[in-house]
């Protein structure tokens, strides 16, 4: 049979010169496969299309293939998830069975044991492998049974309320199960939140994915108390108090890796609502040029982050990505030789070689005072999480006015708006106009899916309407909308990408500033200099086929 190198350059995927290879097998076979993968060489769906004929077996696009639900139930989810298989359809008697590795005999072995039917095994990419396990294997369904459980043992789940509290995150009492399940499926399906909100007569459950809250199936009012004292047992609140707002942390694992949890209830007229942040590390590692800022801005960011002293704000509301893009430009500037300290409530991301401070009132730790104390620690680089009032605001631009670069968070709509909310705060026009250095207003817009987005146009005359920077005597430019496929989940996105409003500081503005002129009269001097409005940016993003000009209108006023 022929090799997988072979395979490939038979079908003029790698060039000749890759014929040394063809006599190697195995290990030494799959070390020089990776090797083409990464230098971009081949692509995995041409890997896994050599790899399916060099096994002698066929090859299946998962995203595209009528995956048959009834044979995807045959199979235990624990079993499918433990070898990584996945049953597509029934043909000619044979379970069509969805590998990676088709050579797995142990996998096929639990199958065919398991049915008790003839199994033929096809091969998948790995990765798209991987997501229709995601997609087909949701917790819905055993969520679901457990809702029907509970809501028939109501009594039980009263007398078991006792039993919440010392259960382990592995024990099987109903309501650690059902809990575990809601945070893995949110996880699993990239959520950022997580809503439990009791109701009159149920307990609404919600998560936000690509920043639109997407309801699940509800759960019974009965269960409402056990779920949140689980919930609270597993952040550290205080059980026995239900009558004023709370926050907590958690950690989960899944997948293999620890998930932090930000918790926050609220007392309702219905019960105690509940909402989870979901903290993904993963984004800390991002690169500046992974934030998909345009040119222009980068340029102008870059200059401003990279001077050893200064104030840089982000601002925009809760859940526009601020954290992320302070967080990834901490990991540009952090290094050995340079002290970065920062001060967060809560601390949402853990980074090696960042001495991170948690703001704790009750122990009379604020922001001020830990940034206070703070600057008596000899720091090149202080990240404040949000300047809410007159002290923190005085310090943090003291700080910066003598030698520190720091980077903070304001809650404005644009970016002008920055400089005169921190003159409404109390601080002296003149030391806000030094002091700062660059502001980048921020919102986040879902991403188009590559997979199935449609090319579609706009007449000039409606964007002009729309306040797009067109003419017209010019046709319009081609952009793109959603239409819906297996890949997203059939909402015609998948992701979200951030949108910017970057102002320089320039001595115009400072002057301006200093003569405390409004945001407006700001807004308009930084556009004359080259500012790029959040619409003028999203409608350049839209041209480059990243998002819809709906989501623009959705996201930007």
């Amino acid at each position: 049979m022929a090799s997988m190198t072979e395979i490939l350059i038979l079908h003029g995927l790698l060039p000749m010169e890759h014929l040394d290879r063809v006599g190697r097998r195995g290990a030494d076979e799959e070390a020089s496969i990776r090797e083409l993968l990464e230098s971009g060489t081949v692509t995995p769906a041409q890997v896994a299309r050599a790899r399916a004929q060099a096994n002698g077996v066929d090859f299946v696009e998962l995203v595209d293939y009528p995956v048959d639900r009834a044979a995807v139930t045959m199979v235990p989810a624990a079993v499918c998830r433990r070898h990584s298989v996945l049953p597509i359809a029934v043909r000619d008697g044979l379970l069509l069975l969805a590998m990676a590795d088709p050579g797995d005999v142990f996998a096929i072995d639990d199958v065919r044991a398991a049915l008790r039917i003839g199994v033929e095994p096809v091969l998948a990419d790995r990765a798209d492998l991987q997501a229709a396990l995601d997609r087909y294997l949701r917790a819905d369904d055993e969520l679901n049974d457990l809702t029907s459980t509970l809501e028939e043992e109501t009594s039980a789940v009263e007398a078991a309320q006792a039993d919440i509290a010392s259960a382990g995150p592995d024990d099987d009492v109903p309501i650690v199960r059902f809990v575990n399940l809601l945070v893995s499926q949110a996880i699993t399906d990239h959520a950022s939140d997580i809503h439990i909100e009791p109701a009159e007569h149920d307990v609404r459950i919600r998560y936000r994915i690509d920043g639109v809250l997407h309801e699940m199936q509800p759960a019974p009012k009965a269960i409402q108390n056990g779920v949140i004292s689980r919930l609270k047992i597993m952040s550290e609140i205080d059980i026995a108090e239900r009558r004023r707002p709370q926050d907590g942390r958690m950690s989960v694992r899944h997948g293999g890796r620890q998930i932090d949890l930000r918790v926050a209830t609220l007392p309702t007229v219905w019960g105690e609502k509940v909402v989870m942040r979901i903290l993904d590390n993963s984004n800390t590692s991002m690169s500046l040029r992974d934030l998909n800022l345009l040119e222009r801005n980068f340029d102008v960011y870059a200059a401003s982050y990279s001077k050893p002293y200064g104030m840089i704000l982000v601002t925009g509301p809760t859940g526009s990505g601020k954290s992320t893009t302070l967080y990834t430009t901490l990991n540009a500037v952090a290094r050995p030789e340079i002290n970065v300290i920062t001060v967060e409530d809560p601390v949402e991301y853990r980074m090696d070689g960042i001495n991170q401070v948690q703001v704790n009132p009750k122990a009379g730790l604020t922001f001020a005072g830990a940034l206070r104390s703070i600057l008596r620690s000899d720091p090149d680089v202080v990240l404040l999480g949000e300047i809410r009032d007159h002290e923190t605001a005085q310090i943090a631009i003291e700080a910066s006015l003598t030698g520190h670069l720091v980077l903070s968070t304001l809650h404005t709509n644009d970016a002008p708006s920055a400089i005169t909310r921190l003159t409404e705060m109390g601080i002296e026009p003149f030391l806000v106009g030094s002091a700062i250095d660059c502001v980048v207003a921020q919102r986040l817009a879902r991403r188009l899916c590559d997979r199935c987005k449609t090319p579609t146009s706009y007449t000039p005359r409606q964007l002009e309407h729309l306040r797009f920077p067109v003419r017209l005597d010019e046709p319009a430019p081609l952009v793109y909308q959603p239409v819906g496929c297996a890949q997203c989940s059939n909402t015609g996105y998948r992701g979200r990408i951030a949108l910017h409003e970057v102002m320089s500081v320039s001595e115009e503005i400072e002057r301006l500033a200093v003569s405390r002129a409004s945001s407006a009269e700001i807004a308009r001097v930084a556009t004359e200099q080259g500012m790029v409005s959040l619409r003028h940016d999203g409608w350049a993003k839209a041209k480059l086929g990243l998002t819809s000009v709906e989501e623009i209108l959705r996201v930007v006023a």
